[in-house]
């Protein structure tokens, strides 16, 4: 029994229902089938990774079918198995939960189908892991926060439990932290896993901090920009706006929020660079080429121990201080990222 069919059935005893594919085919010369598994495409991030995925494929000659999980683990797994059946010849997966998505990869693996692990880890030696240094967005985002807040109590709000990321961002931020708490000028008063990475959770983690520490909070290292939006409502409700916050992924909204001064730094991994490399990756895959003859690829083990081959981009740290380098890349508009900035006081809004 191949494993599509275990699979499906079961989806079936979940009571899963099958899950619709969004297509948009595009020139497709060579005949090769790109299928993407997004898991919650309503955050802003991923639809820059779409747009520059396509565009990798378009320019190869590929065609792209995709599908949203909606935050749901099980619903990837239907997805996936409909991408296949679909005839996508290479798989690119952003994993909702990356420990539940093994049947996924084992069945494409059944139908000899590559898999492309998209910035978070699938813990599977058969899948080309592709990502920015996370571990470094971590220590960049600690050490940003640490240079304008040296002392005092810290909050960490951390990334989403079933999201690998989550923690190889915290190791990160403790690595940059942890001489400073040797020499007792800042404690971690609290720390929380936000579900889903959604905003609304890390705001009310956050608003469930304030009230156990009587607002007595120094500086947030949060993972994300979505996760610094909700952490800033909460402070803003409390009248704390503008203590350190930390984030990354460029969010529009971050950036506007770092410009203003309520956000310290948004890590920012190009999603456009990372979307072009997956779509090229996976071209290639579907072609025949290995995962080690992949252009740019390393061996890599992960920290359970398992070797894979991988690819890892380098992110930059964007403060007030250099929010001219996103301008000029075209990543936002001078009107988004200055809206609200009083005038003179951020010299990329001059």
């Amino acid at each position: 029994m191949k494993k599509t069919s275990i699979l499906a059935a079961a989806l079936l005893a979940a009571g899963m229902a099958s899950a619709s594919i969004s297509t948009q085919a595009l020139a497709a010369s060579d005949g090769i089938t790109v299928g993407v598994s997004w898991s919650n495409f309503q955050e802003e991030r991923w639809k820059t990774d779409e747009a520059a995925i396509k565009a990798a494929l378009e320019a190869a000659g590929a065609k792209y079918i995709s599908a949203d999980a909606q935050s749901s683990s099980a619903k990837q797994l239907s997805d996936i198995e409909n991408l296949i059946s679909s005839g996508a010849d290479v798989l690119i997966i952003l994993a909702q939960d990356a420990s539940a998505v093994g049947p996924a990869v084992d069945a494409a693996s059944d139908e000899g189908i590559p898999v492309v692990a998209y910035d978070r880890l699938i813990e599977d030696p058969r899948a080309f892991y592709l990502t920015f240094d996370n571990v470094e967005v971590g220590r960049m985002q600690a050490r940003a926060v640490l240079a304008v807040q040296p002392t005092g109590n810290y909050v960490m709000i951390k990334g989403s439990p079933t999201d690998p990321n989550s923690d190889f961002l915290r190791g990160g931020q403790q690595e940059v932290l942890q001489p400073a708490i040797d020499a007792g000028d800042i404690t971690i008063v609290a720390e929380a896993y936000t579900d889903g990475w959604l905003p609304a959770n890390a705001q009310r983690n956050m608003e469930q901090i304030l009230t156990a520490q009587d607002n007595n909070v120094d500086a947030v290292v949060a993972s994300n920009d979505g996760t610094a939006g909700g952490v800033v409502a909460a402070l803003t409700a409390q009248g704390m706006e503008g203590i350190p916050v930390s984030g990354q992924d460029g969010d529009h909204a971050a950036l506007n929020r770092v410009a203003l001064g309520t956000q310290t730094v948004s890590v920012w991994k190009d999603a456009r660079a990372l979307g072009k490399a997956a779509g090229e990756i996976a071209v290639s895959l579907a072609s025949g080429k290995m995962g080690d003859q992949i252009m740019g690829a390393e061996k890599w083990t992960s920290p359970a121990g398992t070797e894979m081959n991988a690819m890892f981009l380098a992110p930059v740290p964007i403060t007030k201080d250099n929010l001219q380098v996103v301008l000029d890349a075209g990543w936002i508009s001078k009107e988004d990222l200055c809206a609200g900035v009083a005038p003179g006081s951020v010299a990329a809004c001059n």
